[in-house]
């Protein structure tokens, strides 16, 4: 059927916008939608502690045991050197971001938010932690003083981890048993691998057991697959398995979340930046060391390339 003629209809693109016609509102909703990841799995599970100048320290110390011992009856003790604990340290580093907005995007009603330097303060706090998170788990980031034009560095978690470690090929459950075996002999009891999506995904293929297809007893809820290992069950303790967006590639880390904490110098602060114009400037701030309690409660897998 024809529109009648002269009838007054919404779709004018003459003017007022994009199939709009003048005078009608805008439809934008206050809801800003945000899908970007913002997970930090290592961080929200290891220790949060302080400490008092960019280079910080503790002491580790181990025990010598099992080994021939027995004596002569009657015999002198036998006195053997102390080992005293060892010391080890870190450096602590600077990380930032910064907003500026004018006078005028302030004053402005955005949708969505009432102040734009509010929202995009918020982002790069969610920011900065993920910026945080992937510099931690680095694979050989070693610690560093930096100088006047270097900043300084913190060792990361693949560096601190330098006794349990597997050298492998592709994702192997055996790599898996041969580290757990080498962290019990050394006294660890790790009880997170984690990896990124890819290794996450070539460890649930190992086992073809795991992919079946299981129905409620009483046949009315829907059937569904089950197609990943979320828990691995060793000989030597059980693993939880755990995806990080930020993990080094071909890699997985057996960890301890006891025997790690964030020490911080300066926790998260926000700074307001001198004005110099018709604009306000803010700076968030963080300076923090990675501390490994000890690095031989973990374990390490590198070359862990997915199968073809």
């Amino acid at each position: 059927m024809a529109v009648p003629t002269n009838t007054r209809l919404s779709y004018n693109t003459a003017s007022g916008g994009p199939d709009r016609a003048p005078g009608i509102r805008e439809d934008l909703s206050n809801i800003i939608y945000n899908i970007a990841p913002e997970e930090t799995p290592f961080m929200s599970g290891v220790g949060r502690s302080t400490c008092d100048n960019t280079y910080f320290e503790w002491q580790i110390d181990t025990l010598d045991g099992g080994n021939d011992n027995r004596q002569i009856e009657g015999d002198d003790a036998n006195v053997l050197q102390a080992v005293e604990p060892a010391r080890v340290g870190n450096y602590t580093q600077i990380s930032t971001k910064a907003v500026q907005s004018s006078g005028t995007a302030e004053a402005v009603d955005f949708a969505g938010r009432k102040s734009t330097q509010a929202y995009q303060m918020a982002k790069r706090a969610k920011e900065l932690k993920l910026d945080m998170e992937s510099m931690l788990l680095e694979l050989a980031t070693a610690p560093a003083a930096g100088d006047s034009t270097t900043a300084r560095t913190t060792g990361s978690v693949g560096a601190w981890i330098t006794s349990n470690v597997t050298v492998g090929t592709v994702v192997d459950e055996d790599d898996i048993r041969d580290n757990m075996e080498q962290c019990w002999k050394a006294g660890a009891k790790p009880t997170v691998l984690m990896c990124d999506g890819v290794v996450k995904q070539a460890i649930s293929a190992l086992s073809q057991s795991v992919s079946e297809l299981r129905t409620a007893a009483n046949n009315k809820s829907p059937a569904f697959v089950v197609a990943a290992v979320d828990i691995y069950v060793s000989d030597f303790g059980n693993l939880q398995i755990v995806p990080n967006r930020l993990m080094p590639a071909e890699t997985a880390y057996l960890l301890d979340y006891e025997y790690w904490d964030i020490a911080y110098l300066r926790p998260f602060m926000t700074y307001d930046l001198a004005r110099t114009g018709d604009s306000m400037s803010q700076l968030l701030v963080v300076e923090y060391g990675l501390r490994s309690k000890n690095e031989e409660a973990n374990g390490k897998i590198t070359g862990w390339a997915p199968a073809p």
